[in-house]
């Protein structure tokens, strides 16, 4: 398997492990492409880790973790707009606002409830 294979399979690995509300594997995941060094995608790989540590965070309930990473991750990937390695960016990064828009603007005891059938999926352009 190629360098380019191998990333692509770790990317949709990664993805399907979001998409399936196994946001800490997924983490693993998309750490492991991080680590790996793949040159220009380094910070989005970055960018989808921390996404899903957000989610991560806000399905347990810790509302401050999820709003600490929520900015990063928005930053992360914004250069990588509309779309990168076949992943719908701008979808996602508007998926995952509308998702954690209660969760951003929640007061420090608030409780928003993790939606889950309304949860944000990393899409690959191949599937529209």
């Amino acid at each position: 398997m190629s360098t380019s294979d191998s990333e692509s399979a770790l990317l949709r690995a990664g993805a399907a492990l979001f998409n399936d509300a196994e946001y800490l594997e997924a983490h693993e995941v998309l750490e492991e492409l991080w680590e790996a060094g793949f040159g220009e995608s380094a910070d989005f790989y970055k960018g989808l880790l921390q996404a899903s540590i957000a989610l991560h965070h806000f399905q347990r309930g810790n509302l401050d973790g999820a709003r600490k990473l929520y900015s990063g991750h928005r930053r992360y990937l914004a250069g990588y707009l509309p779309d990168h390695r076949g992943v719908a960016v701008a979808d996602f990064l508007a998926d995952m606002q509308r998702f954690l828009r209660d969760v951003i603007r929640a007061t420090a005891d608030a409780e928003v409830p993790f939606e889950r059938d309304s949860r944000p999926q990393i899409r690959f352009l191949s599937e529209d």
